[in-house]
């Protein structure tokens, strides 16, 4: 950088409006200042706006449906929070089971963490209230509504089935302020032609899940090791496959929920992105088995 000296006049002039032009000078200064803080704000806001945008998941593999049904609950919280971890939405179905600490799904004692999901943007159906296997039809207007392991239940008509399924939605919506959306999951799976029937007149359409969906957890971790398990479902899953995990299963020793977060992650790592059913077209391009 170069100085260039100044040489004074001999006689030294007056300065006129010295008080203006300073004045001048000052604002001048204060507006390239806003100017300046204006552009730093603008260019921010752009590099903020270019990172999220490129923060956002691509989907490029396709979209997967997460789902659980109701279990002894144990992990319940657990799984909860690897799922805001991967900032997943889920959908629930609901039944009234008994839990390892004593109680019930839908008791009180549950109540917070029914009120953490919907608080997280989750979804939710019905898994009908007791938790029964839907076994047949029966004559011309019931269908057999049986324990699992019993030989004989009851038998509901029509309108048993919908206070089947609206009991469980009933007491959500005690619990949390909101109701279900208008899906339901048989126990099992199992299903009959006229209980599907049923179930639609009173607004519940069923959900099953895909072949490749079905994560085991409910299967021996002998015979299917956890790493097999994730392994499987890596490979396997397509875009629009529904995913089935339980909230807790009695049987297993080997608990598969833990490998939830390492599946999610290599999920995401192949491009897929994940949504609840209620953003869901069900029937277009939503894999599910044909309900039995």
């Amino acid at each position: 950088m170069f100085f260039v000296p100044v040489i004074a006049s001999a006689t030294k002039q007056p300065r006129k409006h010295s008080l203006r032009t300073d004045s001048t000078r000052s604002t001048c200064f204060l507006d390239r200042f806003v100017a300046s803080l204006i552009a730093m704000t603008a260019l921010g806001t752009l590099a903020l706006s270019v990172t999220e945008s490129r923060a956002q998941p691509v989907c490029s593999a396709g979209t997967l449906y997460l789902t659980f049904d109701t279990g002894h609950m144990e992990p319940a919280a657990q799984i909860a929070d690897i799922l805001a971890k991967h900032s997943v939405k889920a959908t629930f179905f609901l039944a009234n089971e008994k839990t390892k600490s004593g109680g019930f799904t839908l008791d009180d004692s549950q109540k917070p963490f029914w009120q953490r999901l919907v608080k997280e943007g989750h979804a939710f159906g019905s898994h009908t209230w007791d938790h029964h296997y839907f076994r047949g039809d029966i004559g011309t207007e019931r269908v057999s509504y049986v324990p699992w392991g019993a030989k004989s239940g009851r038998m509901l008509d029509r309108a048993g089935v919908c206070a089947e399924l609206k009991k469980s939605e009933n007491r959500f919506q005690e619990m949390t302020g909101r109701g279900y959306d208008g899906f339901w999951r048989a126990p099992g799976g199992k299903t009959t032609a006229r209980v599907l029937e049923f179930a639609k007149s009173c607004g519940y359409t069923h959900v099953h899940w895909a072949d490749a969906g079905f994560l085991g957890d409910e299967l021996s971790s002998e015979a299917y090791p956890n790493e097999a398990l994730v392994k499987r479902a890596a490979a396997n899953l397509r875009d629009g496959d529904i995913m089935m995990a339980h909230l807790g299963i009695w049987s297993r020793k080997d608990p598969f929920w833990p490998m939830l977060d390492p599946l999610i992650s290599q999920l995401k790592a192949k491009g897929f992105c994940f949504s609840t059913l209620k953003d869901a077209k069900l029937g277009g391009g939503i894999n599910q088995r044909v309900a039995r």
